[in-house]
């Protein structure tokens, strides 16, 4: 697949329903399935650390039961063909996925629908979830990689609304009740700038009057967006957060800051600089030289969340205890190579031919293809992005690079978070 023929204007469909829901549908012959995806703005953003997890609680209450259907005869009816349908909760929006094949798109299309604008909240559900979510933090809590995420989280947003779990913690979560729950779905979920992006074998039209068919009728009138997070300061020096596990044999690291939204104009610039440190090969320039090199690591890597807030940039490595100030340091020293030296022309060419190559591998399913022009939607990227894509990708410059290193890196401005026994503290 070249770039001229990604999914575009000329081949995705684009259609904003009368009551907000813009829906967007990429026609797809060569397949019998149907992927769908929808993204709700109702998020984690709204909640305070009293009430953290609740939009992730609400979201998942809602395939256990409806007016229609109990929990059990959902799943009795997705697995009786085969087919999925998922919810979920995130920090800006919450959303749902399904997957199935053409022949069973209407029950799908049933079982979200229903789910969506006419779920029960039981009361036996509330607790069977709550019990499951509860044992999730606990094991979290057992977790030395999850644990310094969350310790650098903390420590590097504080008050903002990144600085809290959107799995919430366990006084919150046990906390919670049918009330809290339905209130906070009767407040936030509503048609209003959703998105719902299909993909698969049926023709767009009649993908467009079904969805619009089952959809179209939804209303809020009380409906609360949730809103985009502040900006965040940067850190000003080293801030070290230690989390004391004393029975554990392994320290994880998480360093970084927070970095730009995916609205940045140089956010392309900054996601090639990150695959250049730390994700092309052997997890980049960190998993080179602090794993393969000097053998400090058992994994070492980088990443850059970007999205509808700050979220952060961050390396991470899990190593031995008595090796944590040593690959710390490690890192440091190749995010101050990146601020300072040019990366060499065939360096460059590499990661930009590891992004542009790994284009078509994400299209070759419906599930791609609807992960893809939802989000072009999401972030009002255009729906020529993927045309233009890897022309901006080999138009960045190692000057670029550079320059997008200087902005959102500091090797000494940064929240340092350790998880682990005390000698690795």
């Amino acid at each position: 697949m070249t770039s001229s023929s990604y999914p575009g204007p000329e081949s995705i469909r684009r259609h904003v329903l009368d009551n907000g829901i813009t829906v967007l549908i990429y026609e797809n012959p060569y397949s019998g399935t149907i992927s769908l995806q929808g993204v709700v703005r109702a998020g984690a953003v709204a909640e305070t650390r009293e009430n953290a997890g609740l939009a992730n609680f609400a979201a998942d209450m809602l395939l256990r039961g409806t007016h229609k259907r109990s929990f059990d005869e959902i799943f009795e009816a997705l697995e009786s063909v085969g087919a999925g349908v998922s919810f979920g909760g995130g920090r800006h929006t919450s959303g749902f996925s399904s997957h199935s094949l053409v022949e069973d798109f209407d029950l799908v299309l049933d079982v979200i629908i229903e789910s969506l604008c006419r779920p029960t909240f039981p009361e036996e559900q509330i607790e069977r979830l709550r019990g499951q979510l509860i044992t999730g933090l606990q094991m979290r809590a057992n977790n030395t990689r999850q644990m310094s995420w969350l310790a650098f989280s903390e420590a590097a947003y504080g008050e903002h609304p990144y600085g809290r779990s959107v799995s919430g913690y366990l006084d919150s979560v046990a906390g919670m009740g049918r009330r809290e729950i339905v209130d906070f779905y009767d407040r936030h979920y509503g048609p209003q700038d959703m998105i719902i992006g299909v993909a698969g074998a049926l023709p767009a039209d009649m993908m467009l009057k079904k969805i619009e068919t089952v959809f179209g009728s939804w209303r809020n009138e009380h409906q609360q967006l949730s809103q985009l997070s502040p900006d965040v300061e940067r850190p000003t020096g080293l801030t070290r957060r230690h989390v004391s596990m004393p029975d554990k044999h392994q320290a994880d690291i998480v360093l970084g800051l927070p970095g730009p939204r995916r609205s940045a104009p140089d956010y392309l610039d900054a996601s090639l600089m990150n695959t250049i440190l730390g994700v092309f090969g052997m997890m980049g320039r960190i998993g080179q030289t602090v794993r393969e090199e000097q053998g400090l690591a058992y994994y070492a890597s980088s990443r850059l969340e970007g999205g509808l807030g700050p979220g952060p940039w961050t390396a991470s490595a899990g190593v031995a205890p008595d090796k944590v100030d040593q690959a710390i340091e490690s890192i440091r020293h190749e995010i101050r190579k990146m601020m300072t030296d040019l990366v060499a022309d065939e360096e460059l060419a590499d990661s930009q031919a590891y992004r542009t190559g790994s284009m078509p591998m994400s299209l070759e399913t419906n599930n791609g293809l609807v992960d893809i022009i939802t989000d072009i939607e999401l972030y009002a990227l255009g729906l020529d992005y993927l045309q233009r894509y890897s022309q901006m990708i080999q138009s960045i410059t190692p000057e670029r690079i550079r320059s997008a290193a200087g902005k959102y890196l500091s090797a000494d401005d940064l929240v340092i978070a350790v998880s682990g026994p005390v000698e690795a503290l």
